[in-house]
């Protein structure tokens, strides 16, 4: 499995995008998939994700309210609609996936597919 994030770029404050996360060589309907952003001298951080199975997990509080993930099983790609953005959500975001079935929410589980991330700049 092949992982494509996309849709990064530079945005002022308040502005939206929305990023995808394309998927080939599997279908990955079913699969837990994660939206993480890492900023620079930052750790990485969860912002989204679908548990296995399908269902939505909560947000964080930093992105709540102004982001939100889904899919379109028919193109096997995952989005993150990212509304009201502010400069404190400027990082490289990237999309994981993985098959298996777990009860770890998809903030805290193992991932065996990443995407290589794209960047999204914040300007004020």
């Amino acid at each position: 499995v092949q992982l494509q994030a996309s849709g990064g770029g530079l945005v002022q404050t308040g502005d939206s995008l929305r990023l995808s996360c394309v998927a080939s060589g599997r279908t990955i309907s079913s699969w837990a998939v994660g939206w993480f952003r890492q900023a620079p001298g930052k750790e990485r951080e969860f912002v989204a994700g679908f548990r296995w199975g399908g269902t939505i997990t909560g947000y964080p509080d930093a992105v709540k309210g102004r982001f939100t993930i889904s899919r379109d099983n028919n193109k096997n790609t995952v989005y993150l609609q990212m509304n009201s953005l502010k400069p404190e959500d400027t990082a490289v975001y990237s999309c994981a996936a993985d098959p298996l079935p777990t009860s770890r929410p998809p903030g805290v589980r193992s991932y065996d597919y990443w995407g290589q991330g794209t960047l999204v700049t914040v300007s004020s």
